[in-house]
């Protein structure tokens, strides 16, 4: 028995030394990634994070003995000040409410129907229509920003056709109001009730909250969805791909419909896919900022300001890096509540087998 307690032994200190020696190796592979994070994520982030509680002006070092810690003075300004950078972050925050509201829903929902139509065996060509669909994805942002306000602007080819066919004014694109104060507006509805004019989120009234995007926001959101659904079909085409032709096949002996079986086999089945292309959605759209920096440049009447630009305009263009850098952690802080929001939405819906 002792003989054995020795063996064991023996054989436990070895595989202890072959752990051991496998760990520092496993460290010694990563620690070119861990430094590089280290200095081009976490530092920068940790410097960020002291900027929105100071009063850098961005001259010299944040960590100078000139910067003083303000605390949550910047974040109360922008939360509960009342004034003017309140009200223009709650336009911001409103702006991009309806931009993700109305562009992650039906950029998911159309690279849904192309994968799906793409990927049928029957259809010539799927090769051409993949990429050609793909194809806005790798153009340039800012080439298709220029050709979208071209055909949008006051003397683009949309507007005329517009005008011709008696539906709008000579400057639509230029209206601030939003798309269903517009409508109302048609309607003979210039004023909304008392309860949502007198009441304010943010500096901006609950009536001003559910005016919705502005025309050149709507026109920005459809190039958003122009854009992005090509790269999202190919996630669902790959996905779709995976799923084994036997358990279509067994469906179909089962006596279900087509709309039966993409609602109850495949639609389950793609809910990883699905998940991931609305995380990658929400997070793209609450930081777009190229569409809106070359484009439209908040304009008109701060209908496309986001958070993300109103971030830029605050550091770079006012000079108060703390505001600019307050801003980008409170985007930071709505993106990941939301993200978890899904995340448990989604996973609640597993568990009903829905």
């Amino acid at each position: 028995m002792s003989t054995q307690r020795a063996v064991l032994a023996r054989t436990a200190s070895r595989g202890s030394g072959v752990r051991g020696r496998e760990a520092q190796a496993g460290w010694l592979f990563v620690a070119p990634v861990i430094v590089l994070l280290g200095l081009f994520l976490v530092l920068p982030v940790v410097m960020a994070a002291w900027v929105s509680v100071s009063d850098w002006t961005g001259r010299g070092s944040p960590f100078s003995a000139e910067v003083d810690f303000v605390g949550t003075q910047n974040y109360s300004e922008l939360l509960f000040g009342g004034g003017l950078a309140t009200q223009d972050f709650g336009t911001a925050l409103r702006n991009n409410s309806w931009y993700v509201l109305l562009v992650v829903p039906t950029q998911t929902a159309l690279s849904l129907f192309l994968a799906i139509m793409v990927n049928r065996k029957w259809l010539r060509g799927s090769s051409f229509f993949r990429t050609a669909f793909y194809f806005p994805s790798v153009t340039s942002s800012v080439a298709i920003t220029v050709l979208f306000l071209f055909l949008f602007s006051a003397t683009g080819v949309v507007n005329k056709v517009l005008q011709a066919m008696s539906v709008s004014g000579p400057n639509w694109f230029a209206d601030p109001r939003g798309v269903l104060h517009v409508l109302l507006a048609w309607l003979g509805v210039e004023r909304g009730p008392a309860v949502l004019t007198d009441h304010a989120v943010l500096g901006v009234s609950l009536w001003q909250w559910l005016a919705g995007p502005s025309v050149a926001m709507s026109v920005l959101i459809l190039m958003a969805v122009f854009t992005t659904s090509g790269t999202f079909m190919l996630l669902f085409l790959a996905a779709l791909q995976h799923i084994s032709d036997e358990v279509d096949e067994a469906a179909m002996m089962d006596g279900t419909t087509a709309w039966q079986r993409f609602r109850f086999v495949t639609l389950p089945m793609l809910r990883p896919t699905v998940f991931t292309v609305m995380t990658l959605g929400l997070i793209g759209t609450w930081q777009v900022f190229d569409q809106i920096y070359t484009g439209t440049q908040g304009g008109p009447g701060k209908t496309t300001v986001t958070p993300a630009y109103l971030s830029y305009t605050a550091s770079f263009q006012s000079q108060q890096w703390g505001r600019g850098a307050a801003i980008a952690f409170i985007l930071f802080a709505i993106i990941i509540t939301m993200t978890v929001l899904q995340r448990r939405v989604i996973r609640g819906r597993d568990k009903d087998g829905l």
